[in-house]
């Protein structure tokens, strides 16, 4: 049995920049076990299976399958338009387990539709956690949660770039995800952020477009606009447009750029 398998850089408009995606899209729907060892394969943050007869989208971390992932979505998205499946304007659909995500197809951008999460803080700040990534509670502005993730807003970018988290000691605390942002002095942006998930296998996610649901709400409110300018400070790094809808869902912009094109070859199941 042979698949065509992609990675694509996401978020970004240059290679080896952005978030990688692995993406395998195929008549039918594979099998769990079947998708789990391609993403494990492929070895990037996650890998995005859609399968073209329900046009089901899944996301597949090299250990756990995810509910959401937004640069897995811009990937597969980008890839069915260079394969000419959908052309410009055309507005996508996909059926996941976050329902129905659209996206929308322009000539350098993707336009993705995501539900908002609901941001709690009323929770009290681990210091365990705390100290595993090396932030002192001091510098906490807000401490919440969202869709099982942790979000922590810090009084200085410089705290978000330095960040060196002890993920063997992560790893020992119950966990999903955590979020980290803060203010930044750059006039063309409104936040920066960065996200760890040890606990799924991903040490720290280049670009996350979840997160960034979650962080549109929070500086939307915070500051007071609904179009937003986000950069993850990663490694890799990454810049996200962001859009608070007025029926409070989510829009996420971004650019994608295809790095690999290949065939699979898997075992006859």
């Amino acid at each position: 049995m042979e698949i065509e398998i992609y990675q694509v850089d996401a978020f970004t408009n240059e290679t080896f920049k952005g978030n990688p995606a692995g993406v395998c899209i195929t008549k039918e729907t594979l099998s769990e076990d079947l998708m789990l060892s391609i993403a494990a394969e492929m070895a990037v943050s996650e890998t995005a299976f859609l399968s073209l007869d329900n046009m089901n989208l899944k996301w597949f971390t090299p250990q756990a399958e995810v509910k959401l992932c937004g640069h897995g979505t811009l990937s597969a998205t980008h890839i069915l338009k260079e394969k000419k499946l959908f052309n410009v304007n055309d507005t996508v659909t996909f059926n996941t387990l976050s329902g129905p995500l659209t996206a929308l197809i322009k000539p350098s951008t993707i336009e993705l539709d995501f539900p908002a999460p609901i941001l709690d803080f009323n929770i009290t700040p681990s210091t365990e956690l705390l100290a595993s990534l090396g932030i002192e509670a001091t510098h906490v502005i807000a401490y919440g949660i969202f869709d099982s993730k942790i979000f922590i807003e810090v009084d200085d970018e410089e705290i978000v770039l330095n960040l060196a988290p002890n993920f063997d000691r992560l790893t020992k605390i119950d966990g999903r995800g955590v979020l980290i942002t803060a203010p930044t002095q750059h006039d063309d942006l409104d936040f920066i952020s960065r996200f760890f998930a040890p606990w799924v296998g991903v040490n720290e996610d280049p670009v996350t477009g979840s997160a960034h649901c979650a962080l549109t709400l929070y500086w939307s409110e915070k500051l007071n606009k609904v179009k937003l300018n986000g950069y993850q400070a990663s490694a890799r790094g990454g810049y996200v447009s962001t859009e608070l809808l007025p029926n409070g869902r989510i829009k996420l912009i971004g650019s994608a750029i295809t790095t690999i094109k290949g065939t699979m070859q898997l075992p006859n199941i």
